[in-house]
């Protein structure tokens, strides 16, 4: 069984690559011929050990996601294994699928839910998943200017960001980052709501992808309030993992607001409404999109 490095992942998939085949994989679950496993989290000593996964027959693989996580940093394997004879293909260091599929579904969501027309990205955190989506995002609508809010910024990261992305940056505090934005990203490692949702303007787009814990949260009451939609890759997972839905007060966020990723790529539940509805796309991340981007990797390597 071979092993796959991340070097070998984003030499072999592309972003537009995990666009389309995660694309693929949402359309298949919508549709009832892929499912999913839930992350199941257990820990002890300090720690955690969490495993979700994945069966996608039309793409041909199964596989789960493994991974520890101890002081707050990560450790990635994935198993992919064939749905056709059930043999294992592969293992994968999963660093840069993570950081793939994550941006790429953040894209999706935006493809329904945020204006075309969006030029300007507010970006709350500047981590490996920000820098992610500030690139993904940049191609995908052609952005004119990334606006970078992050307490402990690095030496050189508004040149450095600017260089990967091809798009200007600047950094400065939440109010000037949000003001006008059409695109708002919150990936961060808060506990507690980044900004005021009354800040949010009219229009933008947001996608909060920094935490998949019940007891953290990046985003408002006031922010789901003045959403117009709240879209989710999986009810069962996110309803118990996204801190934003769980501690969401009486009222502040009805169960008809709520559409998942599946019904939006496939056209049975509209996106955006109006131009200045404001949207929201809350990932915590699920096996579906990891063993997806590891099969497309898995084929690819076999091509060449």
């Amino acid at each position: 069984m071979q092993h796959i490095t991340d070097s070998m992942v984003e030499a072999l998939v592309s972003p537009a690559d995990a666009q389309q085949v995660l694309r693929d994989a949402f359309l298949r679950f919508g549709a009832g011929t892929a499912a999913m496993q839930e992350r199941v989290r257990t820990e002890a000593g300090g720690v955690k050990l969490s495993t979700l996964g994945a069966v996608i027959p039309g793409q041909g693989v199964a596989g789960a996601k493994v991974y520890t996580t101890i002081e707050g940093r990560f450790s990635f394997v994935i198993l992919l294994f064939s749905a056709e004879d059930g043999r294992p293909l592969a293992s994968f260091d999963a660093g840069a699928i993570t950081r793939l599929r994550t941006a790429a579904c953040s894209v999706i969501a935006a493809r329904h839910l945020a204006r075309p027309e969006s030029r300007t990205l507010a970006l709350f955190g500047a981590g490996t998943q920000g820098r992610a989506h500030a690139v993904q995002l940049a191609a995908a609508f052609g952005l004119g200017c990334i606006r970078v809010c992050t307490p402990r910024p690095s030496a050189g990261l508004a040149e450095s960001l600017a260089a990967e992305s091809g798009v200007p940056v600047r950094l400065c505090g939440p109010d000037e980052a949000l003001d006008g934005a059409d695109l708002v990203v919150t990936a961060s490692r808060a506990t507690t709501p980044l900004f005021a949702g009354e800040r949010l303007p009219p229009g933008c787009f947001v996608a909060a992808i920094g935490s998949s814990l019940p007891h953290t949260r990046e985003l408002d009451d006031a922010a789901l309030s003045r959403a117009a939609l709240v879209a989710v890759e999986w009810r069962p997972q996110s309803l118990r993992e996204a801190g934003e839905l769980v501690q969401a007060g009486a009222g502040v966020l009805p169960e008809e607001k709520i559409v998942e990723l599946a019904e939006l790529v496939s056209g049975r539940v509209a996106g955006r409404q109006a131009g200045d509805d404001i949207t929201i796309y809350k990932s915590v991340g699920v096996g579906l999109e990891d063993v997806a981007l590891a099969g497309l990797a898995w084929r690819r390597l076999g091509q060449r």
